[in-house]
């Protein structure tokens, strides 16, 4: 195995691998510092210096015949110069597979849980990584975008048909028109009406609550499978800290109980992958049935488990109708609110290409585990991120340095304005559901900018993240074209449960700045 003169950055990356050490400990195997191997990460491109190609070449003649095994699977199918120069993305995907710390974060989990040894999940993506073809996944896209929500709602309604009788599914009527939901929640659960600040908002992080995951040999290979299309897609991965949901309870109008952390590569490798599995299933005709799901069967195999959030993992977060009050027109006519829905990017993993309220997020902690367990926490972060544009809070960017990234001396300009009075904003929590797609905790909610002042001054800066491809507006006053909405089929689950729900109360608030017909929801 001669890599005499074709060692790069990569290359350097994937015998370190090969041998399975740190940073450090292959530092000390080649009798380099520290920094140079850090280095071979950073710049994977690179090629070493005569020296160092020479200690590699080196090191790799003196290996064992197992890590020289391993070395050449990580490294069999690297393009050549000419090839990656005609397929940058595939030269990317292998990159990330040699050095995104987060990719290696998530093959580590894969083989600890599948009870694989080191380096193996590594493997098995790189060779996969080989054999998919992004125009062939591109094409899968197109397909489960032809899968709507309602079909899903359908599937998972029969799939889930023994429900027992203090809970069903959300169902909403908006006129004459019925949406039904994925969403699983009872009548204590809903119009909460909850306000957002710490006298309510009272969620708890409990100590040592890891859920106990184990793979078996079809949840691993979909685990790997799920790798290399990440990378071949170019989708983004961090390996975030998230909140697991154990219990929840509202007494007397608070958002109580307890929550775990986890990780989400756990996640992202195991819950979220039931609705890739399930839309494929229907986008191929099979009936969504027991048996015809494996991971469903596996993870979520009926209400019960489905409830007992504390026994399995559920993370999911907040997502909020944003309402911004605005003066009368000329133009536009009276005073209303504007009512902002998203169009989630093909880039986040979560709800892709569907329509979404915003802000939305996953509820995780960014840097006080116990103090960001409010859902409120969460909820200012997004508005931060996905209606003004912080990038430095969206840890899919970067690294979070800043101790108090939400201190009142960081926030922008419009959220700075929003809370230096009392009376600007309302933020209130409608209601649970547990979303029966991937098991994921949902708590809609609804955010009112009551001043108006508000819109003539900051309504110019709000501008969607890149979690979204596009951003739309509605008048309050527009029921017909409400209404339209409400039928449309690109609706994520848990967005049209967060609408619908965000709708029915500010129509309680609004006063002759809203124009809705009733909104009644039934659990089925």
């Amino acid at each position: 195995m001669d890599m005499t003169s074709g060692w790069t950055g990569s290359a350097a990356c994937a015998l370190q691998a090969a041998l399975r050490l740190s940073n450090e400990g292959f530092a000390e195997h080649l009798g380099v510092a520290t920094r140079t191997v850090a280095g071979s990460h950073q710049k994977p491109d690179m090629r070493p210096k005569p020296e160092m190609q020479q200690l590699l070449d080196t090191a790799l003649d003196q290996a064992s015949a197992s890590v020289k095994d391993r070395f050449a699977a990580l490294t069999a199918h690297s393009p050549a110069p000419e090839q990656a120069a005609q397929d940058p993305a595939a030269t990317d995907a292998e990159q990330r597979l040699s050095s995104d710390r987060n990719i290696g974060a998530a093959l580590d989990w894969i083989d600890q849980h599948a009870g694989w040894e080191p380096g193996t999940a590594r493997r098995k993506t790189a060779t996969r990584l080989v054999e998919l073809d992004r125009r062939s996944l591109e094409d899968r896209g197109s397909k489960r975008g032809r899968v709507n929500q309602r079909e899903i709602a359908h599937a998972l309604s029969e799939y889930y048909r023994d429900r027992p009788g203090a809970h069903g599914l959300y169902s909403a009527n908006y006129g004459d028109h019925e949406s039904a939901t994925s969403i699983l929640t009872s009548p204590d659960w809903l119009d909460l009406g909850a306000p957002l600040i710490a006298s309510h908002d009272r969620l708890r992080v409990a100590p040592d609550a890891d859920a106990d995951v184990s793979l078996d040999e079809e949840a691993a290979s979909r685990a790997v499978e799920r790798l290399a299309e990440t990378l071949t897609m170019g989708i983004r991965l961090v390996d975030m800290q998230l909140y697991r949901l154990l219990g929840v309870d509202f007494d007397g109008g608070r958002i109580g109980g307890s929550l775990g952390v986890t990780r989400f590569v756990e996640y992202a490798l195991t819950m979220d992958l039931l609705e890739g599995e399930l839309v494929d299933a229907l986008a191929a005709g099979t009936a969504p049935e027991p048996g015809a799901l494996p991971l469903r069967d596996r993870h979520l195999p009926d209400v019960s488990s489905v409830l007992d959030t504390a026994a399995r993992l559920c993370s999911g977060g907040p997502l909020a109708l944003c309402a911004i009050a605005r003066p009368s027109s000329p133009f536009r006519g009276e005073a209303d609110y504007l009512l902002l829905v998203q169009e989630r990017s093909g880039h986040v993993l979560n709800a892709s290409r569907r329509l979404a309220v915003t802000p939305k997020g996953f509820h995780q902690p960014l840097t006080d585990v116990r103090a960001d367990a409010q859902i409120g926490a969460t909820l200012r972060r997004e508005m931060e991120e996905e209606l003004f544009g912080r990038d430095e809070i969206d840890n899919t960017v970067g690294d979070q340095r800043k101790a108090d990234p939400m201190h009142p001396s960081r926030l922008t300009e419009p959220m700075s304005w929003l809370f230096e009075e009392p009376g600007r904003i309302r933020m209130e929590c409608t209601g649970f559901g547990l979303n029966l797609v991937s098991g994921n905790f949902e708590f809609p909610g609804l955010i009112v900018i009551e001043d108006e002042e508000f819109w003539k001054r900051f309504g110019g800066q709000i501008e969607a993240n890149w979690e979204a491809s596009n951003l739309r507006q509605y008048s309050s006053l527009d029921g017909d074209y409400l209404a339209e909405l409400v039928r449309d089929v690109a609706w994520s689950n848990e967005g049209l449960f967060a609408f619908l729900q965000g709708l029915r109360r500010l129509s309680d608030l609004g006063g002759d700045r809203v124009d809705l017909p009733d909104i009644g929801w039934e659990l089925k």
